[in-house]
């Protein structure tokens, strides 16, 4: 008799500390993707929030003072006020991935890429590819939102 009651006990102990199935199912919308996309002729959306989280599509320095350094700070600089637009920030970043024409740049990349991520540092990939025109690197991000 002992034995089936306490069986029985732990039984009802583990049933405890399964998750409940009669929760509120979460509503639909909610799982939606949000695209933003401040310009609707763009062939693509400049960044997606999904489940707390913000896709930037990736950018890049434009016009300006050549060399990998100066497009890296511009490039960062848009991404900064992407996410700052968006609702979120440079330290809630966790992934980017850079691309670089040139991996021999890296180093001078990486220089100015540490004074955009002092303390929160994302995880991050980095990939040569060609870009295409005078365009030295190109950086996309995962943020929190």
């Amino acid at each position: 008799m002992y034995k089936l009651i306490t069986i029985t006990v732990l039984l009802n102990m583990l049933l405890a500390c399964q998750p409940s199935t009669s929760e509120t199912p979460v509503a639909e919308e909610a799982l939606a993707p949000e695209y933003i996309n401040p310009n609707p002729r763009a062939p693509y959306s400049e960044g997606v929030r999904y489940n707390g989280l913000i896709f930037l599509a990736g950018k890049t320095g434009g016009a300006g003072e050549p060399g990998v350094q100066a497009e890296t700070r511009r490039t960062l600089e848009s991404i900064k006020d992407a996410l700052e637009r968006f609702g979120s920030s440079m330290d809630r970043v966790v992934k980017c991935t850079v691309f670089l024409v040139d991996m021999s740049e890296w180093s001078a990349m990486n220089e100015v890429y540490a004074e955009f991520f002092p303390e929160n540092k994302p995880a991050r990939t980095a990939i040569g590819i060609s870009l295409g025109g005078d365009t030295r690197v190109e950086i996309e991000c995962i943020a929190a939102a």
